[in-house]
């Protein structure tokens, strides 16, 4: 008996150890679901949660690829981590939603830990239809198909720097040109030393050695007639031997230049051989060529003693012909550059205008402030209490009451927050005016209409002529019962003149319990981009409702 007894002690022993880690391990590796809501529209996002808490060295795995049918996941978040003591909390959200009405029901998901894994408890979820009021969202038919025109061939925006740049290029390496040229020309020896040198160059070479005559003499012409051309006759080197000869005669005879009789026929008779040299193939005899290159020399030597030194005024003359000179290359070369430039220009902006259109051109080159204002950075902002929330391009600045008809008779106290001015581009204005708490409806509705009033007054004393104006109710899709008032006008210039362009305005007027929340945008009609703007700015609008208003809108919807 006592054996028996013994054993039975150890049965329950063990029996309550197993029991103590089960419950251990269950409270450690309890999974918990949590929904943000079980009701939402169609579209709307719905978070659910698991939580889980573990050791340290405990594996929990949450599979990215979770079935949630009939819902679709649209967006799995990060892993949240926190720590406590010596447990850890995993919390894992996903993002879900569905675009049918009706209810659905979450299926239980598997979460592993370790070598196990549990089920998430199922959700009941209900999808509702957003409401649409037909009495106050007019219907349209259906639009009949349009012809499109077959979109142009578009080249890349890329490709018009690179015609700017390739005739950037092409000026630079113009102009590098040029003062490559003018550097030569500087370096250039005067004429006497340049034939002498080229002279010695002559002699250096191999012609004769080679029995290459005709070589030979079209250089040795070729020297005295560069110098010739330089010093006396600038035709010289596309002149023939016998005109050179008849000017040479001509300028000894004007007494222009005292050349010697002797030096012009031994000229004569040298370039008529070199002729026959080069054209006739003539032999020469032993040492003629070197004979005919010094006669050239000598040549070459008594002309230049032979001209004469230019006098004063001669100098001056040819300093102010040489200034004028080059100022007429300078403007040459301005007018070809300019010219070059214009070309340029010219057939991007053709190109340019002709793929994407003139007013694209304009906007690119000398650009758009409104473009600039809808592209560029918008500010989401709170204003007033309680708070109406608007994105503008500019933030708002609170506006002092300057008199006290700035308060309605049944409104206590009257918040304006206001960007840019009415004649310009862009107007804004949102004001949040609180209405004693004592107040009828009829008061209420005594001061939508005074708050639109004093609006259409506003825009008259900045100006605004023949003022149209069109008022229609709506409602919000928080339920909020609202007034839009909206049209045109001629503004008044500050020179009594009257503008030719229109200006647009609208005006959200939103009526909660006790407060009017009143939103104006005056922009120019015809100007593209304001109205883009003008939109953005009207569907930012947000009107967090109040819970007296929100009370007020389900008792009216129940009865």
């Amino acid at each position: 008996m006592l054996k028996t007894h013994n054993i039975s002690i150890k049965i329950n022993k063990l029996a309550a150890a197993g029991l103590l880690c089960f419950i251990s391990f269950c409270a450690t590796a309890q999974v918990r679901t949590k929904v943000d809501t079980t009701s939402i529209r169609i579209g709307e996002e719905l978070r659910i949660s698991f939580e889980i808490q573990a050791d340290s060295i405990d594996l929990v795995v949450f599979p990215d690829q979770q079935t949630f049918m009939p819902l679709e996941v649209i967006e799995s978040y990060a892993t949240d981590t926190t720590y406590s003591n010596s447990k850890i909390k995993y919390r894992k959200q996903y993002g879900l939603t569905q675009f049918d009405s009706g209810r659905y029901t979450i299926p239980r998901q598997k979460i592993i830990f370790n070598n196990t894994f549990f089920l998430s408890d199922s959700i009941n979820v209900q999808v509702r239809d957003v409401a649409v009021d037909t009495t106050k969202q007019k219907m349209f038919d259906i639009k009949p198909s349009m012809a499109v025109a077959k979109a142009p061939f578009k080249v890349p925006a890329g490709i018009y720097w690179f015609i700017l740049l390739a005739g950037v290029i092409i000026l630079v390496w113009y102009f590098l040109r040029q003062k490559k040229k003018k550097e030569q020309a500087k370096k250039q020896l005067p004429a006497y030393q340049e034939a002498l040198v080229a002279l010695q160059e002559l002699d250096s070479s191999s012609y004769l050695v080679q029995n290459n005559a005709k070589e030979y003499y079209s250089l040795l012409t070729e020297i005295v007639k560069r110098y010739l051309d330089r010093e006396v006759d600038n035709a010289a080197l596309e002149s023939t031997t016998q005109e050179l000869i008849e000017r040479l005669h001509t300028l000894k005879k004007s007494g222009n230049f005292d050349f010697k009789i002797q030096d012009i026929k031994r000229l004569d008779t040298i370039l008529k051989r070199a002729d026959l040299v080069k054209f006739a193939k003539m032999q020469q005899g032993s040492g003629q060529a070197q004979a005919d290159r010094a006669t050239i020399e000598e040549v070459i030597s008594n002309t230049h003693q032979a001209i004469p030194e230019p006098t004063q005024e001669e100098l001056m003359r040819d300093t102010l012909y040489q200034q004028a000179l080059k100022r007429k290359k300078l403007r040459k070369k301005i007018v070809v550059a300019a010219s070059s430039l214009g070309v340029v220009l010219l057939i991007s902006t053709v190109v340019f205008s002709s793929l994407y259109g003139i007013g694209t051109l304009k906007e690119t080159v000398f650009g758009n402030s409104l473009k600039d204002t809808l592209d560029g950075r918008w500010f989401k902002s709170q204003y007033g209490a309680p708070g109406l929330i608007v994105t503008t391009p500019e933030i708002l600045v609170r506006q002092l009451p300057k008199n006290a008809n700035d308060s309605t008779s049944v409104s206590t106290s009257v918040s304006r927050f206001t960007s840019g001015a009415i004649g310009e581009d862009l107007y804004v204005s949102l004001s949040i005016t609180k209405i004693a708490q004592q107040s009828s409806s009829e008061d209420q509705q005594i001061a939508v209409a005074t708050g639109i009033e004093k609006t259409l007054e506003t825009l008259e004393n900045a100006g605004a002529l023949n003022l149209v104006v069109k008022q229609e109710s709506f409602s919000s899709e928080e339920g909020l019962k609202g007034v839009k008032a909206y049209g045109d006008f001629n503004l008044k210039l500050p020179n009594g003149a009257i503008s030719k362009e229109k200006m647009s305005y609208e005006i959200l007027l939103f009526d909660q319990q006790n407060t009017l929340q009143m939103v104006t945008v005056v922009f120019q009609r015809d100007k593209e981009y304001a109205n883009q703007i003008k939109e953005r700015i009207i569907n930012s609008i947000e009107v967090p409702v109040s819970p007296q208003a929100q009370n007020k809108t389900q008792s009216q919807d129940a009865q």
